[in-house]
């Protein structure tokens, strides 16, 4: 397996850990509510037995020192893993660690702590009632996106090196893409679940997001748990462009950045063209008119507790409701039909090495516009449309940030790969981050 080097500056790793944990502690409104809990005693431990494996030359690898921040719905041990929702009455401490973060620990990086999310990932916002929202990175006026709200802001805010996320829908790609970051879901079976509590059996995916894409290939290189071909980006990458309906509705903001990026890939001598796919990347929402394998799945996981609605985010009640009503039948259904949809999307992408498009429609909107339901359900909706489709075919994909001229609203570009090419997708959207005049931070 391929080893990605991982740089992260001179300073030791107890003095980095030291650093961000005053930018924690420190009493101003960036940080709050980014975290629900840290374990700096835990972290200083493992920072300061990294440091001793360096002076004497016995460093764990490529991971050894790189400071991680851990969504709060992955087990820790000791820790009540709360995946954003109020702690159930017999909730008990984790008695191990999850297996992404029991593999971290053993490649010698320093957990620092559990981020805060949507309230059990059952949205593309952020917001949290019961933890608080992070405030966006680029403009604190803004919603971060979720459900891995923290995780994002976590590594905006350089208070982590990389953070370990989930994505279902788009919930590692839709904050990073809000806040400048990179941002990508493997294919499903790539990183084991273990220990990471679900939203969807179907649909779950463990994800990344950090500001360089070294760090998260080198993170993806420790925790996949099978092989794969490894293979270089071709000199001219064939992108295919699904204009249609995952265009509708972009705003004029979004559709000038990433108009101007694919300029930029046609000029690199990149093979840039539309594609027709539209019959196929509109079923995932045909087939689901009465009701989603997400929330049907999440009904089911939370139906000991549905009967107390005051436990939850009443905006996320109301998504668990709708997940109640969707019959047996119709969700037998909707799986069998996903199983013929995948080879047929495989085949149709065969001339291509990638699809290429934003990764959500709108920049983050403001938290004052999602006062109102109607306006709160409309933007969960767009930001989750784009990302969604490609958990529901179980392809990876890469959410890499786009020149905007505007600092505080941030565009993502989405770059998604053919089935079981996870690296080729990492290698492809390296070249695209590191040629001249092409996708940049």
């Amino acid at each position: 397996m391929r080893k990605h080097p991982v740089m992260i500056g001179k300073q030791h790793t107890t003095e980095r850990l030291r650093e961000r944990l005053a930018q924690i502690d420190a009493p101003h409104g960036r940080t709050r509510s980014v975290f629900t809990h840290v374990v700096e005693g835990a972290a200083l431990a493992e920072a300061e037995a990294s440091d001793a494996r360096a002076a004497c030359g016995s460093g764990l690898g490529a991971l050894d020192g790189l400071i991680i921040s851990i969504k709060d719905l992955f087990d820790v041990k000791g820790e009540v893993t709360l995946a954003g929702g109020l702690p159930a009455p017999e909730g008990k401490a984790a008695i191990e660690d999850a297996a992404v973060v029991s593999a971290l620990r053993a490649e010698g990086a320093v957990i620092l702590g559990k981020t805060n999310m949507t309230e059990f990932a059952f949205s593309g916002l952020g917001l949290n009632p019961h933890y608080g929202t992070p405030a966006n990175a680029l403009d604190p006026l803004r919603i971060p996106g979720g459900s891995s709200s923290g995780a994002a802001i976590s590594v905006a805010l350089d208070l982590a090196d990389i953070a370990i996320g989930s994505d279902t829908g788009g919930s590692v790609r839709i904050p990073a893409a809000l806040n400048g970051l990179v941002g990508f879901k493997p294919g499903q079976a790539r990183i084991s679940r273990k220990g990471v509590f679900p939203l969807s059996y179907t649909l779950d995916c463990v994800g990344f997001i950090a500001k360089d894409l070294p760090v998260i290939a080198a993170v993806y290189d420790a925790l996949a748990v099978d092989e794969e071909e490894v293979l270089s980006a071709p000199s001219h990458i064939r992108c295919g462009v699904p204009r249609g309906f995952l265009f509708g509705d972009t705003d004029d903001h979004v559709s000038a950045a990433f108009e101007a990026a694919l300029h930029d890939l046609q000029a690199l001598g990149h093979a840039v063209g539309d594609v027709e796919l539209d019959d196929l990347l509109h079923m995932p929402f045909r087939l689901q008119t009465k009701g989603t394998v997400i929330g049907a799945e999440a009904a089911y996981i939370h139906g000991d507790r549905m009967g107390e609605p005051s436990l939850f985010d009443p905006f996320v009640f109301s998504r668990l409701q709708k997940g109640q009503m969707l019959d047996a039948a119709t969700y037998v259904g909707i799986l069998q039909k996903r199983a013929e949809l995948l080879p047929q999307l495989d085949a149709a992408l065969s001339d291509l090495d990638v699809l290429i498009l934003p990764t959500v429609p709108i920049v983050a909107p403001l938290l004052s516009e999602l006062e109102d339901p109607a306006a709160l359900d409309r933007s969960n909706a767009l930001l989750l449309r784009n990302t969604s489709v490609f958990n529901f075919f179980d392809l990876p994909a890469i959410s890499l940030p786009v020149r905007t001229g505007d600092p505080t609203r941030a565009v993502g570009c989405m770059i998604v790969g053919k089935r079981g090419a996870d690296r080729l997708l990492l290698s492809i959207a390296a070249k695209f981050l590191t040629q001249t005049g092409c996708l940049a931070r």
